[in-house]
């Protein structure tokens, strides 16, 4: 199963259109394009094992540069493109990179690891050559779109999004398959999820994060076309739906509050009924949002709890969520453990570190110390997540493990408050985390961006939690930012707004 065989069958269909410029590549021109660029790896020297790295934003390129080192055996890494030169420097050398690959739109950060950086052997630059860097589009051209004759299955190697430390290296075990061998758990999520060759999947966030690149290679293998948005606008977003006849899509519950907080008349101009599965994940989604998602699109909300490091997964639809809601789902791969800070197992009703067991075991590359912590004495794995699960099995996430405030030998988890916060007509986005306190230890602190043109005061805000919330989990202090330190997979830089306080 891979898009090769669509290409014989269907060459002329749209494997990939972008959003923004209509810009389309073929099944035939993907074929073609990613079996050049597994003939440009391995005229490197390049070998089943080694590995790439790139930093590129959402454009044609991408996922052809992605399939061909994943034919051609290789481990490749995505760097998230607003990385900063050593933070991008750190993941390069980490991963053992052998050949990079840049654009000129981040040649910043090229030049920068490429003046810093031993690693990579082979410097390539889209858009344009630039000193050091050999052109990317001229090197392809010259290779042969001939398949290389010992394709097998390769993997991405992909680094979490360092919101709570430095990334982290998930380490990749290569089976060796012949191309087009797909995992078990691939199969299962194809089914759930009706990944067809008619299907039309929307990709609204970043493709070097592992959910957006791993559905799209997923959907790509099954022949479906992929409408890839360059970057994410709500209301883009809906005329897109629109435009393509989306079928699939999958977000993130930021963008759900973004396009929820769009005038009622823009929400109504656009034709979503073409729209059959909306998948969500990355964060927990606020019980309100995701009422309101389901009122305004109907109960085709699928949404699932899993990470980078694939121990395990829960899958939810909207007739189930509507019966539990809040929840995260059942364990579709991997039992789910709740244990206390000792490793004891819970039971049911009881918060805990969020563990799964009988599913895929993982190590961080380069760190054994991190991959100790991540496991429990019975072989479990988490995540770092908290959370606790129901009579019948459902799995509420709390918070993370990491962003858990003790303010007077009280756990406080910030998840709460900040979605209570974003229910506010006014606020766009919110941040809840621990501030230095004499007494207490921390004090709960709110920072909060509002909606364009909206003027509500820190009291009325504050007020608002007091009205919702118990006195212990209510912010005590709170200030307003112009836009949060916030990944488009939906992530928060925590730490980022947190620095300033613990100086």
């Amino acid at each position: 199963m891979h898009p090769g065989i669509h290409a014989e069958s269907d060459p002329d269909k749209p494997a990939l259109i972008m959003a923004g410029t209509g810009h389309t590549v073929t099944f035939g021109d993907f074929e073609a394009l990613s079996r050049r660029c597994a003939q440009l790896f391995r005229s490197r020297g390049l070998r089943p094992g080694n590995a790439i790295a790139m930093c590129l934003e959402n454009q044609p390129w991408f996922l052809p540069l992605c399939w061909g080192a994943h034919r051609a055996g290789l481990t490749y890494t995505c760097l998230a493109t607003h990385l900063g030169s050593d933070e991008a420097a750190y993941i390069v050398s980490d991963c053992g990179a052998s050949l990079y690959v840049g654009s000129a739109a981040k040649a910043d950060v090229a030049k920068a690891l490429h003046a810093t950086s031993p690693g990579p052997r082979y410097w390539l630059m889209l858009d344009g050559a630039s000193d050091g860097f050999e052109s990317l589009e001229a090197a392809v051209e010259g290779q042969s779109a001939e398949p290389l004759a010992d394709e097998s299955e390769g993997a991405d190697m992909l680094y979490s999004s360092g919101t709570t430390g430095r990334p982290k290296g998930v380490e990749v075990m290569l089976s060796g398959d012949p191309l087009g061998t797909v995992d078990p758990r691939w199969e299962a999520l194809g089914a759930l999820y009706g990944m067809a060759p008619e299907s039309v999947y929307l990709s609204p966030a970043p493709l070097y994060h592992a959910a957006p690149l791993r559905f799209c290679l997923g959907f790509l293998r099954r022949g479906a076309t992929l409408v890839i948005m360059e970057r994410f606008d709500a209301e883009e977003a809906l005329a897109t739906i629109a435009r393509y006849k989306v079928s699939h899509s999958q977000w993130v519950p930021t963008m759900f509050v973004r396009m929820l907080k769009l005038p009622p008349e823009t929400r109504a101009a656009y034709d979503l009924s073409s729209l059959k599965i909306a998948i969500h994940a990355a964060a927990p989604c606020p019980i309100p949002v995701k009422e309101q998602m389901i009122d305004w699109w109907g109960p085709i909300l699928h949404e699932y709890y899993a990470g980078t490091e694939g121990n395990g997964i829960t899958v939810i639809d909207s007739a189930a969520w509507l019966e539990h809601k809040g929840s995260v789902g059942r364990s579709a791969a991997g039992e789910v453990h709740i244990c206390d800070e000792d490793g004891n197992e819970l039971s049911a009703g009881e918060t805990g570190v969020v563990y799964f067991g009988g599913g895929n075991d993982f190590a961080y590359h380069n760190d054994p110390e991190k991959t100790a912590r991540a496991h429990h004495a019975e072989g479990w794995t988490t995540l770092g997540d908290v959370g606790h699960v129901d009579d019948e099995g459902y799995l509420y996430l709390t918070d993370r493990l990491a962003h858990t405030i003790i303010s007077g030998g009280v756990n406080i988890y910030p998840q709460e408050v900040e979605n209570l916060l974003v229910t506010h007509p006014s606020v766009l986005d919110a941040a809840v985390f621990g501030i230095p306190h004499a007494e207490l230890g921390e004090q709960v602190h709110a920072v909060v961006q509002l909606v364009s043109g909206a003027t509500a005061s820190k009291a009325e805000l504050l007020a608002f939690c007091r009205d919702h919330l118990s006195h212990v989990k209510c912010p005590h202090s709170l200030d307003f930012s112009k836009e949060l330190p916030r990944q488009p997979n939906g992530k928060l830089y925590k730490r980022l707004l947190k620095e300033p306080y613990w100086r």
